[in-house]
């Protein structure tokens, strides 16, 4: 039988402290909150008033049940008033000799029996626990933040911790309505493992100026359907602490080079801009402390995005492609009022594209999203040929053919010779360098990336992708483009990945590797990702969907272009794709879905 604790103590009553200590009283255990000084005590007293206050207003709490959460608390300064709790946690700031001489001294107070905790996220539970004479009864509970929302809690044992410690702490974590994962003591446990090196990414790509804090946000956010950006977060979670988590998991993780802190996080954190608690980092916020974010000197002008930079009219769209996206986008473009050509090879495909685009937007209308008038005029505005030489007189032609650079290069090769002058033409690439199909024409200027995701009519995002050849008039006029379908376009550089896939994939990757060490299940990387980051889908389960063999053509694309040691494709990820084990559309990938 698990232990039963009728009282915890909380050290450091921080956000994270007061969530933990509201997510104990909530569950009808006493808790003794302590902290270093009265007008610290004070200010998580405070704190978790104001979090127990907002519930009530939500309906999330009945006020009775404040009050008697409330009662559960006995605040103290000083470690000695812990003499007889169960189970002490720690959540001080992410200093190891700070932890150590706290340890140190709990180990000192508490019964012999009593369980000593960290909520550390990112140091060496098993260093924390030598000082202490009881490292068996030392063990990692790592909450996520805001603590009495997110369902997810890491537990942490070193080589030494008790089983039965292990056990007793799951048992708890199951009575607080938490989901547990267990694992081993080693550099950012699995989510910041996973999440930081994703982060760090982020911020160079913004030092490097390759694309606006907003577009990498919207990106990520649109692109990915994750609850926020990526510099939005750090903002939350704070540029300093990010800065201690990555820099600890630098020395400890094996020295990989994309842990190390990116230069501009720490000349932040020494300017003071730490987020949104000083009120700013990646972000201006109305005051510290404060979500609202207000505008500032880089933040974008509202104008007009048809009006900007030049950008030329289009009336009339070329869509060369039979494939899923071809058709995708066919139908974007004519729901949004634009005169459409269809060009496939040969009538035999315009058919069956026809007949996908009909199905689509009947759809459309089965499900109440579109008019049976508004279908039939978007089917009017389309036409099918089987000649790229119908294209002569459009403004706009997009690419969507094969990902092979020998056939693109040669389908523009025709578009230089067919289209009119100032035609823009566009690749829907999604991984190869758009500057190389550039140069099949005689028109580089006039050549741009628009890389929609599937499926086209519902994904909001076009990443839109610049060479070092392309005209401010021929990016401007894809962001009106984009625009004027509805769509939010971001605007990048003509890199491997461009701002999603080069984000999203090494993060994939990782996952992959740290499969590979046996470090965790599937399962359990999965959920630490879904309940502790808030991300719509686990890493395997995106990997089955998307295709392994799809992902690792991207991942091979990004370590050939980047030639960054920890970016190389994860061997089990290859021997998957060998094996023909390609996710969901072989029935077989990390998972088995022969059976679904």
């Amino acid at each position: 039988m698990a232990r039963e604790f009728s009282t915890v103590g909380v050290v450091g009553l921080g956000t994270m402290g007061a969530g933990i200590v509201e997510v104990f009283a909530r569950n009808g255990i006493d808790v003794v909150a302590v902290e270093i000084s009265a007008p610290a005590l004070e200010r998580g007293r405070a704190t978790l008033k104001g979090s127990t206050d907002r519930a009530v207003a939500k309906g999330k709490l009945a006020e009775a049940d404040r009050d008697a959460l409330h009662e559960r608390v006995h605040f103290a300064v000083g470690l000695d008033a812990l003499h007889s709790v169960d189970l002490v946690i720690e959540a001080v700031p992410e200093h190891l000799d700070l932890k150590q001489r706290i340890f140190a001294e709990l180990d000192r107070v508490c019964r012999p029996e009593t369980i000593l905790a960290t909520n550390t996220s990112s140091l060496s539970v098993t260093e924390i626990s030598v000082a202490t004479s009881r490292p068996n009864q030392v063990i990692g509970i790592h909450f996520f933040n805001p603590a009495p929302v997110m369902k997810l809690v890491e537990v942490v044992r070193t080589v030494v911790t008790a089983p039965e410690v292990v056990a007793d702490v799951e048992a708890l974590c199951a009575r607080l309505g938490k989901v547990d994962v267990t694992i081993n003591d080693r550099a950012g446990f699995i989510a910041n493992a996973l999440l930081f090196g994703y982060l760090n990414h982020a911020v160079s790509m913004f030092e490097s100026h390759y694309a606006t804090r907003e577009d990498i946000d919207a990106a990520m956010k649109l692109g990915c359907g994750l609850p926020m950006g990526p510099l939005a977060l750090m903002d939350l979670i704070g540029l300093d602490t990010a800065y201690e988590i990555l820099d600890t998991m630098y020395r400890r993780g094996g020295r990989d080079r994309r842990h190390a802190p990116v230069p501009l996080l720490k000349q932040m954190v020494t300017a003071g801009l730490l987020g949104r608690k000083s009120g700013r980092g990646f972000y201006t916020y109305e005051r510290p402390g404060s979500p609202v974010v207000v505008p500032d000197g880089a933040t974008p002008q509202a104008t007009d995005v048809a009006l900007a930079d030049g950008a030329r009219a289009i009336a009339k769209v070329g869509v060369v492609g039979s494939g899923t996206m071809a058709t995708g986008i066919i139908e974007v473009f004519a729901k949004a009022g634009y005169e459409v050509v269809s060009v496939t090879r040969g009538m035999e495909k315009s058919a069956k594209v026809c007949e996908a685009v009909k199905t689509s937007l009947n759809k459309g209308v089965v499900r109440g999203k579109l008019t049976e008038a508004d279908r039939d005029a978007a089917l009017g505005r389309i036409s099918w040929s089987a000649t790229l030489d119908h294209l002569a007189d459009v403004d706009l032609v997009v690419e969507a053919v094969v990902e092979e650079l020998s056939v693109k290069k040669a389908l523009f090769a025709s578009l230089d010779e067919i289209c009119k002058p100032g035609v823009v033409l566009a690749t829907t690439t999604s991984s190869l360098p758009v500057i190389d199909v550039a140069m099949a024409t005689q028109r580089p200027a006039d050549v741009v990336g628009l890389h929609f995701f599937n499926p086209a009519p519902v994904m909001p995002l076009v990443e839109v992708v610049r060479t070092i050849r392309t005209s401010p008039e021929a990016t401007a006029t894809a962001r009106a483009v984009c625009a004027a379908l509805g769509k939010t376009g971001v605007v990048c550089g003509d890199r491997s990945g461009f701002i999603v896939n080069a984000l999203l994939f090494p993060y994939l990757n990782d996952a992959v590797k740290m499969l590979e060490a046996s470090y965790s299940t599937a399962d359990d990387i999965d959920h630490a990702m879904k309940l502790g980051c808030g991300y719509p889908m686990g890493p395997f389960e995106l990997l089955d969907v998307v295709g392994l063999d799809v992902s690792l053509a991207i991942q091979r694309e990004l370590y050939l272009e980047l030639r960054e040691p920890g970016f190389a494709p994860a061997p089990l990820l290859e021997h998957l794709v060998t094996a023909g084990y390609l996710g969901r559309k072989t029935r077989r990938g990390f998972r088995d879905h022969s059976h679904r």
